[in-house]
């Protein structure tokens, strides 16, 4: 809505009535005659003025009104005269010509404000006072409606030839320098008031009523300083007869030492000076156009585009010419003043936001343009100057066409349109991009008959006509096959039908290359266009576009395949993933690793988005499913998830991605392509554990506990049935299996653990089947009771509680150990086997995952106690007892292995410095020596150390040293490098010389195996006391039983095939060693014994 014009003068009429001052009295006759003369017509006010012109001389006496004109024109002149000498403000005198000037500025009848002022400018005192009291207006007031009006009054006096009075304005033409002097000092103020009057709407600026006034004002005082100054027109008209006579050329710009053509005729200098002002104010002008620019994107694109232009052209300007170190005056500057003030003529012009006139003489105007563009194109002796020259005439093409209304615009063209068309086609062959850049906003607005982006042709007649010849500039690749995909590329997006697309569809394979790269061109500009929202009612085949660009994945040429890779990502990916899955196992190498590339960046395009990953799983998982079916081989899935990482670094926030992909998993829990997926993002899992480990957890408890009647009845169903419930109950523990260990170092956490770091809480714990899921929160409600609880579950499978076995070694051995102790001397206590099994596992991994953290925790050496308690059971080879006894053993021997572990690998902070002492008081290795070595028989309690007094009494039986000695033989197995030294040191020299004085053949037997795989595994670091080992195994081929000869020539054998170090050390007794060796196979009873010793003979013999 337009504000409506009022304005209030200092004093109203009822302030006559209540003061009758002599100040109050000369306001209130000032206030009578400047109505008297703003009421009559203009001819009439004209006339009154003629009969007083010249201006009567100031009397000495106070004027008076007695209601004539003339009067009123005395009075206000005397007034004048008086408030000039006392520098008193105007405001009563040119606030209400401001409010007539408003009022009637589109009337017929209005004027009398002009008619006035261009009276009293005659006299050279009052226009000084009235011209400084302008600039007081707009400098000190804020009232919208006042500067709305100041605007349009002195638009109206810039523009005073072509007043609506239509009388003859001297006096505004004899001051008119001295006033454009004056009123550029309001340039300022009046960019303020533009910059200020704009509101966003939709993403795009639009001008108030105020910001369009003041807008239009600027350019009507910027047009004033360079039509005053007599500036030459580089531009005048150019119809065809007058062309031939007037070549003049602009100044190129990008060129430091290309200069204009000399002026016709030099610029006055008096005159120089207005132009300086315009120059001197260039920032201005460029603010001004970037507002002109913002407020027409929206409706006049053709106009936007011309000022965009404009607006970069006064760039160039200002880097060029202003940057230039010279005094003022130089050449160089009048050459930047010169070129601004020709082309700004016509520039200022054409971009008023409203302007009467501009219907009148547009016909001129373009038939000058379009000439000039003819002139110049034909002369080539100056090539960057006849292009400067033609960008400018496109671009006031672009300003004088954009302006146009849809009716009038069709008007124009229906008239000009052919001729426009055959002026500008040649320019499509430019070599500037400028140029055919304008060119082209020109056609698309001539094509689109200033349709707006989005809407539909529903007239394609026009357009279809001249489409095959557009098509046809697609053979070359050139700026003119540049300019026509981007007019071809709208034209299939607003076309009604797919013909258009189609026919560029096919030239994608052609044979000619350049063909084929300007088609994806188009192809590019479509789907570019297409993803903006104003093209919502585009009707275009996208799997069509999509297919095709996959198979130019294959084109010989890699600008075009590169190009495609770029596109595919801006499609739907359910129409370009499943062809590029495919594509990645092709036999083509060089295909296979476009599509993979190309792969990864549709991934990355839409990182946030779990849809398209669940469909790239969907996609491998469905091509999996067929060569299987098809071949009966499995798919190399590798290919595609190694694929994975890359798309990862992208990812900005995991968290949104998470939650669907486990429900994927949950869904489909047999999809293995899922799980090896999760595995590559398990570090960034691991960022986002609390929001993981939340969805396995109400996943869980949407899953019905597995109890013994399900088990029973699912024993009946089929195999499938038992095959999807097992993948169910893997699931869970196949996610966290994914985490990283620093997930589970977090005691605070308490997603993870809850309060189970709280030592009460742990050491209550006694029964983990009791309980209950659904109230213990401490226990239930956190991701432990899924390792505890299935671990510990009778009726659980098998390979669900050996992985959730082994994450509960993964747990923090202070949350683990105490719960583990506990449920390890309950399960003893009752030979729960399955039990026992779970709980050693559990253990077993703890050691081999946390090493000396897990073995120094308080709960181990009970964990051990309980241990010896189970190797002392009765077993037979190959029943549960033995088997679990075998577990005891492996876990023992990690026990070892994580003491000797180098306490600087050990990711405990303080090892090495708080469990040195405890590492000898309760070392494992030494306790496992010296049960093996003892040569007595200890009685041992039948009540398996569970605190119960003794009942009976029996000796330790054989079958326990024997599990010692097997713990020291799979130590020997297991231990890393950096132990081996030090587990030589430590028991080397102990087992040597228990050898000597243990009286029983079988534990020395099992004490020589001991050593020869010690030899057989700790390699070199035997060294210091191979002679050692050399006389052990000699005295067992000897002295010793079966089985100690059998050990004694293992190990003698062993120690023959080590390393040449060792061999020296022990060469003083290999003589000795083929006398042994030779006499056992002659003489020894067993045949398996001679065998052995005829091998080591014929080694230390040949």
């Amino acid at each position: 809505m337009e504000p409506q014009s009022h304005f209030l003068l200092p004093h109203s009429a009822s302030s006559e009535l209540s003061d009758s001052s002599p100040e109050s009295m000369t306001s209130v006759t000032l206030g009578r005659a400047i109505s008297s003369l703003l009421s009559p017509r203009p001819k009439k006010l004209h006339d009154a003025v003629s009969r007083l012109s010249p201006l009567p001389l100031t009397s000495t006496g106070p004027a008076s009104v007695s209601g004539s004109l003339d009067d009123s024109l005395r009075f206000l002149l005397h007034y004048l005269n008086d408030a000039a000498r006392r520098n008193e403000p105007l405001d009563e005198i040119l606030i209400p010509m401001l409010d007539n000037s408003l009022k009637n500025k589109d009337s017929k009848h209005g004027g009398q404000a002009m008619v006035v002022l261009n009276w009293l400018f005659q006299d050279g005192f009052v226009f000084e006072a009235i011209a400084m009291a302008l600039v007081r207006v707009i400098s000190t007031k804020d009232d919208r409606f006042v500067v709305l009006g100041w605007c349009t009054f002195v638009r109206a006096v810039l523009e005073y030839e072509s007043s609506v009075t239509q009388f003859p304005m001297n006096g505004i033409k004899e001051r008119y320098p001295d006033l454009l002097k004056i009123l550029a000092s309001c340039i300022p103020h009046l960019s303020v008031v533009l910059h200020k009057g704009s509101t966003l709407q939709d993403g795009y600026e639009l001008p108030s009523r105020l910001a369009v006034c003041a807008a239009d004002c600027f350019l009507a005082l910027s047009e004033a300083l360079i039509r005053k100054a007599k500036v030459p027109s580089n531009k005048a008209k150019l119809s065809d007869s007058k062309a031939q006579k007037r070549p003049v050329t602009l100044v190129a710009l990008d060129g430091g030492d290309k200069k204009a053509k000399p002026a016709p005729e030099s610029l006055d200098a008096s005159n120089m000076e207005l132009d300086y002002i315009l120059w001197d104010h260039l920032e201005e002008v460029l603010g001004l156009v970037q507002k002109l620019l913002a407020w027409s994107r929206k409706s006049r694109p053709l106009h936007a585009k011309g000022l965009e232009q404009v607006l970069k052209w006064l760039h160039e300007i200002k880097g060029h010419y202003r940057n230039v170190k010279a005094e003022a005056g130089s050449k160089v500057i009048k050459t930047g003043i010169l070129l601004l003030s020709s082309c700004w003529k016509h520039y200022g012009m054409l971009m008023h936001l409203e302007d009467q006139k501009f219907s009148q003489h547009y016909k001129e105007l373009l038939d000058q343009y379009l000439a000039g563009i003819q002139f110049y194109a034909g002369h080539t002796e100056n090539k960057d100057g006849s292009s400067e020259t033609i960008k400018f005439f496109l671009n006031c093409l672009c300003l004088l066409l954009g302006r146009f209304d849809s009716k009038k615009f069709e008007s124009v063209v229906s008239e000009y349109g052919m001729r426009i068309s055959q002026v500008l086609v040649p320019q499509l062959h430019s070599a500037a991009d400028d140029v055919i850049d304008g060119v082209v906003c020109i056609f698309k607005a001539l094509i689109f008959k200033q349709k707006s982006p989005g809407s539909s042709l529903t007239d394609t007649g026009e357009v279809d006509a001249v489409l095959p010849l557009l098509i046809h500039l697609l053979d070359e690749r050139d700026g003119t096959a540049r300019a026509v995909v981007l007019l071809i590329a709208e034209y299939c997006l607003m076309s009604r039908d797919s013909q258009c697309l189609k026919e560029v569809i096919e030239r994608l394979a052609s044979e000619n290359v350049q063909q084929r790269r300007n088609a994806v061109d188009v192809i590019a500009e479509v789907i570019h266009m297409s993803s903006d929202s104003k093209y919502v009612h585009t009707q275009l085949s996208w799997h069509n576009i999509a297919k095709h660009l996959i198979v130019l994945l294959e084109d010989e040429e890699t600008a075009i395949r590169e190009q495609a890779s770029s596109l595919l990502p801006l499609i739907d990916p359910s129409l370009v993933l499943p062809a590029l899955v495919n594509l990645i196992y092709s036999g083509d190498e060089r295909l296979q690793s476009t599509a993979s590339d190309a792969c990864v960046v549709v991934l990355k395009y839409h990182s946030e988005n779990a849809e398209v990953i669940c469909m790239l799983l969907d996609c491998l998982s469905n091509l999996s499913q067929n060569v299987n079916r098809d071949t009966g081989s499995k798919l190399e899935s590798d290919r595609v998830l190694r694929l994975i990482p890359e798309w990862s670094k992208s990812v900005q926030s995991w968290n949104f991605l998470i939650e669907p992909l486990i429900d994927k998993m949950f869904a489909e829990p047999s999809n293995a392509n899922i799980v090896r997926f999760l595995s590559h993002i398990s570090e960034h899992l691991a960022e986002a554990a609390d929001v993981v480990l939340s969805c396995v957890l109400m996943h869980a408890k949407r899953r019905k506990d597995f109890s013994r009647l399900e088990c029973q009845t699912d024993k009946s169903e089929d195999s499938e049935k038992m095959q999807q419930t097992l993948f169910e109950h893997l699931c869970p523990l196949l996610v966290i299996k994914m985490l990283p260990l620093r997930v589970f170092n977090n005691l605070d956490s308490t997603i993870m653990y809850g309060q189970l770091s709280n030592q009460g809480i742990v050491h209550d714990c006694q029964d983990i089947n009791a309980i209950n899921q659904d109230t213990v929160t401490a226990l239930l409600l956190k991701s432990l009771v899924i390792f505890i609880f299935r671990t510990f579950c009778e009726f659980e499978f098998n390979d669900v509680r050996k992985l959730a076995a082994e994450l509960c070694g993964r747990i923090h051995p202070q949350v683990l150990i105490p719960i583990i102790c506990s449920q390890l001397e309950y399960a003893a206590g009752s030979q729960d086997i399955i039990k026992i099994k779970a709980c050693l596992f559990s253990v077993c991994t703890s050691l081999v995952v946390r090493g000396r953290e897990s073995l120094f925790h308080p709960g181990m050496l009970k964990i051990r106690k309980t241990l010896e308690t189970m190797l002392l059971w009765p077993s037979l080879d190959g029943d549960e007892v033995s088997r679990a006894q075998h577990g005891c053993i492996d876990c023992m021997a990690l026990m070892i292995c994580a003491e000797l572990q180098d306490p600087e690998s050990s990711n405990i902070v303080g090892t090495k410095k708080n469990h040195s002492g405890a590492a000898l008081r309760n070392s494992v290795l030494l306790y496992v020596i010296n049960q093996l070595t003892q040569d007595k028989d200890l009685p041992v309690s039948e009540s398996n150390l569970d605190d119960v007094k003794c009942t009976s009494e029996v000796p330790v039986p054989l079958s326990f040293y024997l599990c010692m000695a097997n713990v020291l033989i799979s130590a020997c197995q297991k231990i890393s490098d950096s132990g081996k030294k030090l587990f030589a040191r430590r028991s080397l020299p102990r087992l040597i010389r228990a050898v000597e004085v243990i009286t029983k053949s079988e534990i020395r037997a099992a004490c020589t195996q001991v050593l020869f795989s010690a030899v057989y595994h700790l390699k070199s670091t035997i060294l210091p006391y191979s002679m050692d080992l050399l006389n052990v195994s000699l005295k067992a081929l000897q002295k010793g039983s079966e089985k100690e000869r059998m050990a004694g020539a293992k190990l003698m054998g062993s120690l023959m095939a080590s390393d040449d170090a060792i061999i020296h050390s022990i060469s003083g007794g290999l003589v000795e060693a083929r006398s042994v060796l030779s006499s056992i196979s002659l003489t020894d009873p067993s045949p398996e014994l001679r065998q052995v010793s005829k091998k080591l003979l014929a080694c230390l013999t040949s």
